[in-house]
């Protein structure tokens, strides 16, 4: 099971778990991405929103929900520095969780996470695929793995002033780099996932123009499965050469109250709050204090994959729905399950993607 992204910002951070920990806890293998570091020391050293460091001691709830593995690249994984990548980590090896995706050198960050799985070796790899720049590792700087992509704006010189039509590549070299990273571990594991923090944020059903084509080359460098995150709202969902893509697995456990501005009223954060209006049409439901996100972004889902030594036999999901609480629920073949899926399908056709859905059982299939 594969699950978007976490943050673990508030007190008592087991009982987000609670309403799907007995669904989390039957995964042979339990996966999920990690947004913020978790340190209590570090300056802050983004140009972005910084997301503040979470208490490290609300790791453990990741290992009492069953997680064996996290992926870390992502755009807040350095906004506590050096010392946030380095606490993180440590953390969760002391807590028998695996990492890959971050690390003090480029060569750490780039490391796969290899784990046993009912006689299968496993293998995660982990790449931030947004900026900022500052979060990427270097040789000798801590920081995320990651896929440079190039962003060329081209304007209607018909009408001034009017929108750009927007062009995105991911960059040669550090595709490369990912690929040459994705065959190596080809040849050492049984089922190869990658795992791509990429897209736009918070915009229902997008997907930027290098996104479908670079999960595309990781499956042909090798990989089984592809999931995606950041956006912080589900995206649909594909097949390629017989291998799932999961282009945004949204929120899982994601609660924060560092996006509101009543609780730091910041020249930042008010900014923040102008731009997402300008940018993305919403303001965070007060009736959701702890879950500032897109209304839409209450649909979560748990991927499903069972997996052979050729990799994934059958993928699809489980259906979740996050509660004014912040705690997702995981939903049945019932109404409330069934309206989820139909967004996930509406989302996958509205992006043009291939996936077809059947229930079965309590989980929709599409492979």
């Amino acid at each position: 099971m594969l699950v978007g992204d976490l943050i673990l910002d508030e007190p008592n951070p087991d009982s987000f778990f609670d309403p799907a920990r007995a669904t989390l806890r039957k995964a042979d293998l339990l996966v999920g991405h990690v947004e913020v570091p978790h340190t209590r020391r570090g300056n802050v050293v983004t140009s972005d929103i910084p997301a503040p460091p979470s208490d490290p001691d609300n790791l453990a709830a990741l290992k009492r929900a069953g997680f064996q593995v996290v992926t870390l690249a992502g755009n807040h994984i350095f906004d506590a520095g050096p010392q946030g990548i380095e606490d993180t980590i440590a953390t969760l090896h002391q807590l028998g969780i695996a990492t890959t995706g971050a690390g003090m050198s480029r060569a750490e960050a780039r490391a796969p996470a290899i784990v046993a799985c009912r006689g299968l070796r496993v293998g995660i790899l982990s790449y931030n695929c947004v900026g900022p720049k500052e979060s990427w590792a270097g040789e000798r700087k801590a920081g995320c793995a990651y896929v440079h992509i190039i962003t060329h704006y081209e304007l209607d010189h018909a009408t001034p002033g009017g929108p750009p039509r927007i062009y995105t590549f991911a960059e040669p070299e550090t595709t490369e780099a990912m690929l040459a990273d994705v065959e190596k571990l080809r040849q050492e594991v049984d089922v190869l996932i990658v795992a791509l923090h990429k897209g736009i944020g918070h915009i229902p059903a997008a997907l930027a123009m290098y996104e479908r084509p670079l999960a595309k080359s990781v499956i042909d460098a090798g990989a089984d499965i592809v999931i995606g995150h950041h956006a912080h709202i589900l995206r649909g969902i594909e097949t390629y050469k017989d291998r799932p893509i999961y282009h945004g697995l949204g929120n899982f456990v994601t609660v924060t109250r560092a996006l509101n501005v009543e609780a730091n009223p910041s020249p930042e954060r008010l900014g923040w709050a102008r731009r997402r209006r300008e940018l993305f049409g919403f303001e965070p439901d007060p009736a959701y204090p702890t879950y500032p996100f897109h209304p839409e972004a209450r649909n979560a889902m748990i991927a499903v994959c069972e997996i052979t030594s050729q990799g994934a036999r059958k993928a699809g999901f489980i259906p979740c729905w996050v509660n004014p609480a912040g705690q997702p629920e995981v939903c049945g073949n019932d109404e409330h399950g069934r309206a989820v899926a139909s967004y996930v399908e509406q989302i996958t056709r509205k992006a043009a993607l291939n996936a077809q859905f059947k229930w079965e059982q309590d989980w929709v299939r599409f492979l």
